[in-house]
């Protein structure tokens, strides 16, 4: 069985005391000079962990990220190369990082640290016996540095496997100023509100709502914060490990809910067909993009999305605002993802790049650099040079053990993590047709309870 990150049942605040405080933390983002690239760089950055020379070593690192990300993450390799004289290779493994890293153990060379960004995908390749168990100053660093639902979630049986150095928070709403100005409309609150917003913005000669549907993690995103806040983190749990069936009541309610955003084509950016064929950061790039002619007004994504506005003209926290995911139930929901280094080869170089990465040396580069959030909770706030990424991460490490994770980042990597198959390609089917509600259910059901061995 694969152990799944559970809170307990009984637990029934926890996404809600998150929400709350988020809500009250993102009021105050308004624009400062921070926000367009300056302000407190963080700090002294004298180094907190000793790391061994390694001079002469290679390893290699394999991750999803592409454009800015990729960057970014590059000055964290290039510090990491600087202080042990390893060379660092990376590799792109695309958005299949679980077939990627099958096929590279079957031809007997896996990288030496790979960042995977499901839970579900560490309990396979722990199980499988692909991962290496922490070192002694790994561990040390990851007790030093995170929540104790940090730690859970990169350990597989009791054993620690991973260390979680990017993390997300999937329950938020970027839009652009100008065309919330222009049409005359608020943040919204509460889902009622954010369609009569989108209706308004729409009626403003703006497209309301931009969707990256070609890319299906993202409308699972949409998913789960509209579940999470309507039906609760009791049935969250409970549908994230398949002990209730995805044609429960509680999935029809959620389905019928988005159906009402996915099933008007005037609030959509390019309608539905339109959203089908819309990648991740040309979903966000679209709504900054065009001066007082943006293709929309506002997009649903992570916090990570502040990487591609940065790649517009657009200035976070002026002409880039955020609210929280609009509440769907009685509060908003706070659902969150992140990215865990994990070894695949035994050796001191892996080891080390996991000590490093565990650390607040490794966080303070990227956060430095904008769009990033970091779940170690001895970073120093002031290392984010944005005022709005100061507010969405210190909401974060308040929420302490207090949030739910991506629920298709928990499950099986068959159902919740490859393209073009299971939940993605079921909910990018439900976008195409959202009046097939029974459909889009039974689909679902049938791919989960073959993925988990139901």
């Amino acid at each position: 069985m694969r152990r799944r990150f559970d809170r307990t049942a009984s637990r029934t605040t926890t996404a809600l005391a998150a929400a709350a405080a988020l809500a009250l933390a993102l009021a105050g983002c308004g624009g400062t000079k921070d926000d367009a690239g300056g302000g407190d760089k963080g700090g002294s950055t004298a180094p907190t962990v000793r790391l061994p020379k390694l001079d002469g070593q290679r390893l290699q690192v394999t991750a999803v990220w592409t454009g800015p990300e990729r960057e970014n993450f590059g000055k964290v390799l290039d510090e990491f190369e600087k202080r042990t004289g390893a060379r660092v290779d990376f590799v792109p493994s695309g958005d299949d990082m679980a077939g990627f890293i099958g096929s590279k153990i079957a031809g007997g060379g896996p990288p030496d640290v790979a960042m995977l960004q499901q839970v579900g995908v560490l309990n396979e390749f722990a199980q499988k016996g692909w991962l290496k168990p922490l070192g002694v100053a790994a561990k040390a660093q990851l007790a030093k540095n995170y929540a104790k639902g940090w730690q859970d979630l990169g350990a597989h049986k009791g054993t620690p496997y991973g260390v979680y150095f990017k993390a997300s928070n999937k329950s938020l709403v970027w839009y652009n100023t100008k065309a919330f100005d222009n049409a005359g409309v608020k943040e919204p609150r509460t889902w009622p509100d954010f369609l009569k917003a989108a209706q308004t913005v729409s009626e403003s000669g703006t497209e309301p709502v931009s969707v990256g549907g070609a890319d299906g993690w993202t409308l699972t995103d949409w998913f789960e914060n509209v579940y999470l806040s309507q039906a609760g983190p009791r049935k969250y749990d409970q549908l994230a490990q398949h002990r209730i069936k995805w044609t429960d009541a509680s999935v029809t309610q959620a389905l019928t809910t988005l159906g009402r955003l996915f099933g008007r084509k005037d609030l959509l950016s390019g309608g539905n067909s339109g959203a089908l064929q819309t990648d991740f950061p040309t979903s966000v790039t679209q709504t900054f993009s065009g001066g007082d002619t943006p293709k929309a007004a506002m997009v649903s994504s992570a916090d990570f999305a502040a990487a591609n506005i940065t790649q517009t003209k657009a200035r976070l926290g002026t002409d880039a605002k955020v609210f929280p995911f609009p509440a769907v139930g009685a509060e908003s929901p706070v659902v969150t993802g992140g990215d865990v280094a994990v070894a695949l080869k035994d050796g001191k170089a892996a080891q080390a790049l996991l000590t490093f990465l565990a650390s607040t040396d490794a966080a303070r580069i990227w956060a430095q650099a904008g769009g990033f959030v970091s779940p170690n909770k001895e970073l120093d706030q002031a290392a984010y040079t944005s005022k709005v990424m100061r507010e969405i991460a210190g909401a974060l490490i308040a929420a302490g053990d207090d949030f739910r994770f991506d629920m298709s980042d928990q499950a099986p990597a068959s159902f919740g993590g490859k393209p073009g198959q299971g939940e993605w390609k079921d909910l990018q089917d439900f976008l195409k047709n959202p009046k097939d509600i029974a459909g889009t259910q039974a689909q679902l059901e049938k791919d989960a309870a073959k993925a988990f061995g139901h």
